[in-house]
């Protein structure tokens, strides 16, 4: 039986010798930061958010900076981190949060949970991080250690495992020193307790683990089969007036919600009507490599075709916002990383 003092005994004296405390977001720490750093790490690892978080707290240091800047900048900053929607909510947030709140962010839980991209999990640990305040939460981590430990087989993607696991960590998370704890825990997960090869002997609760003790920590979190990823193909005209490149705004909704893309088409058919349409007169067409991008939910197979026009045309796709973007003197834009790796590639032929 697990006995909650010295679980959370054990979990904060490993993090005092092996816990993570001089990440970017930990240093001078503050409630804006550990927001920041709680967005950009949902379904997104560490090592892969320090290079953005930086970048972003350069231009944005604080609340304010942030809802004074456009969307367009913010999610320029935000080009390959994916999962656009959180850049798209942390701008709104900050914006209500200076309207609100008058450029303070609130400390109140439900305050907190009902801003833009912010869940339960989440609230808490903003608040239990920055203002060590006793909230327990329950991240991709979190939920790993707890369905090991306690070996709960159920599957973790319905409403019966998820109330489970959140009374499993409100009783395990101390009432002082939520926000080390806590920490300690996501810790933990990233680094001991992980997906795959978890290092099972270094881990501090161990003895208290149904899936070492049986040696299953593979069965767990059990997962609801997954679905065959689907597999889709769009084309991308890359419509090219020397060194300006044609662009248009994605709507606010979708994978690649306000980002600049190339006009994208279902058929090559579809995309070659569109050039008759608006009369483009072009003296290159040329299909290019196939650019294969992976999304957590399907594969899209993206069929590229660089046509070269003489005359810059004005009055492309009334329909879109859309802008001629230069590849010498770049825009601040938010761009889809295979948007931008076309875009480079269109720039090293000058």
């Amino acid at each position: 039986m697990i006995k909650i003092n010295q679980f959370s005994f054990l979990i904060n004296k490993w993090y005092k010798y092996y816990g993570r405390k001089n990440l970017p977001w930990q240093i001078n720490k503050n409630i804006y930061t550990v927001w920041l750093s709680e967005i950009m790490l949902q379904q997104t690892k560490v090592i892969t958010v320090i290079p953005y978080f930086k970048k972003f707290i350069l231009y944005f240091p604080n609340i304010t900076t942030l809802a004074n800047a456009s969307l367009n900048e913010v999610l320029y900053l935000w080009t390959g981190l994916g999962y656009y929607a959180r850049a798209r909510n942390l701008h709104k947030t900050a914006k209500i949060i200076t309207l609100k709140y008058k450029g303070k962010f609130p400390t109140i839980f439900e305050e907190v949970i009902n801003l833009p991209g912010i869940g339960r999990s989440t609230a808490g640990a903003i608040l239990s991080l920055s203002d060590n305040q006793y909230y327990p939460i329950l991240d991709g981590n979190v939920k790993r250690i707890l369905t090991r430990c306690y070996a709960i087989e159920d599957f973790i993607n319905t409403t019966k495992t998820e109330n489970k696991l959140w009374e499993i960590s409100k009783n395990l998370t101390p009432i002082y020193n939520s926000g080390k704890f806590n920490q300690a825990m996501m810790d933990l997960g990233s680094i001991v307790c992980t997906r795959i090869k978890p290092k099972c002997e270094m881990c501090p609760i161990n003895i208290f683990c149904i899936a070492y003790i049986n040696k299953t920590w593979e069965r767990y979190p059990k997962k609801n089969i997954k679905k065959k990823i689907l597999k889709k193909t769009i084309y991308f005209l890359l419509l090219q007036y020397n060194q300006y490149i044609w662009l248009e705004q994605q709507s606010k909704t979708g994978i690649w919600g306000g980002l600049f893309c190339f006009p994208k088409f279902n058929t090559q058919s579809d995309l070659e009507f569109w050039i008759k349409k608006y009369n483009i007169k072009y003296n290159l067409f040329k299909k290019l490599n196939i650019f294969h991008h992976k999304f957590s939910h399907f594969y899209l197979n993206i069929i590229p075709i660089q046509l070269k026009i003489n005359i810059k045309i004005n009055n492309i796709n009334e329909s879109q916002k859309g802008l001629w973007y230069n590849l010498i003197k770049p825009s601040l834009l938010g761009i889809p990383t295979p948007v931008n790796y076309f875009l480079q590639f269109l720039k090293k032929q000058f």
